[in-house]
């Protein structure tokens, strides 16, 4: 195994990139086959990655309940004890009220979670998306009272703005935020990473490509259609906005031939080189994909490099702008990854 450099999410240390697991059975149109899946996450483990991100909804609209789980669960376990799971609930349907009923619901959850991960506990458990009608200081407090128990080491939100996050740290400390960050989606720097830096708490960026965009390798014809192909719902990816993006693109393939590497990689350098408590997570269902993100950690830039590259991004306009909304009831309409 490829030893990565570290990272910690609060007092939880990963490799500092992570793979996230959603492709596999959700979100990028047709899966692959299962055997290919487990071989896809233990050659992402010998290459260094120690923390691996899923859900309980991945895959459960076409593959049944906890269908990227127990895929996770399967993959893992011979060096469970080597890694970190990070694993998110959400609230659906009728919500609970009062804070016993709002346990109870969290726990039976995250017991169908560990039931599906073959473990006995996560060291990082997220709410998936905020919902209005449960206080996220009653969430907090619920994920204090597992951490006691042992179940979970962490806990972390998603999707989420600082005010939010304030709330909720004061009840029980937030070891991980997962948003919404990359090249084009810059909202978390104006006050979630700030207050996340203060706090000791990590970003787990999601979609830190762009979905793919950044990497160079979707272009306004790559098709879309699958009806489980959430890029079709990301407005950076209309053929229309795609062509207005590229000088994005003209740029980071400028700094990938200096530094003979891919638009990806330097797509994830940079957030790595910005914040020193951002763990980013791509996602893919490709093994190429998946070992070249890994491989990121190991470009570096100088100081001079970084300043003019980071002073470039800042100067070009974004088209397809999608920003940090948080969730708000049970409608699925957010939950495009």
């Amino acid at each position: 195994m490829i030893l990565m450099k570290k990272r910690k999410l609060g007092n939880i240390e990963v490799s500092e990139i992570g793979m996230g697991c959603m492709g596999l059975s959700h979100g990028y149109g047709q899966i692959p086959d299962e055997e290919y899946s487990i071989h896809a996450i233990q050659k992402a483990y010998e290459a260094g990655c120690t923390f691996f991100d899923t859900a309980e909804g991945y895959g459960a609209l076409l593959y049944g309940a906890g269908h990227n789980e127990k895929l996770l669960g399967k993959a893992v376990k011979p060096f469970r004890e080597n890694i970190v799971l990070a694993t998110k609930f959400h609230f659906m349907g009728d919500t609970p009220q009062g804070r016993d009923k709002i346990y109870s619901y969290i726990r039976s959850h995250l017991e169908q979670s560990l039931t599906n991960l073959q473990t006995d506990k996560v060291e990082l458990y997220y709410l998936h998306r905020v919902n209005r009608a449960v206080p996220v200081e009653a969430v907090a407090e619920c994920m204090g009272k597992l951490i006691d128990e042992g179940l979970i080491c962490g806990w972390g939100l998603s999707q989420v703005e600082a005010d939010t996050i304030r709330k909720a740290h004061e009840v029980t400390p937030v070891s991980a935020v997962q948003n919404l960050y990359n090249m084009l989606e810059r909202d978390c720097e104006k006050n979630v990473i700030p207050f996340c830096l203060e706090c000791n708490i990590g970003v787990v960026p999601f979609s830190p490509v762009a979905s793919g965009f950044l990497s160079g390798k979707v272009s306004g014809g790559t098709d879309f259609s699958h009806v489980d192909d959430v890029r079709k719902f990301v407005p950076q990816l209309t053929a229309d906005n795609q062509d207005a993006n590229k000088p994005f693109l003209e740029l980071i393939k400028r700094y990938a031939a200096e530094k003979g590497c891919t638009n990806a990689q330097i797509a994830l350098a940079w957030m790595l080189r910005k914040y020193p408590n951002i763990v980013p997570i791509p996602g893919s269902k490709n093994l190429e994909r998946i070992l070249e993100n890994l491989g990121a950690c190991d470009i570096s830039f100088s100081d001079a490099e970084f300043a003019d590259l980071d002073g470039a991004l800042s100067e070009i306009t974004i088209h397809g702008h999608r920003g940090c909304v948080e969730f708000d009831g049970d409608s699925m309409k957010d939950w495009n990854r």
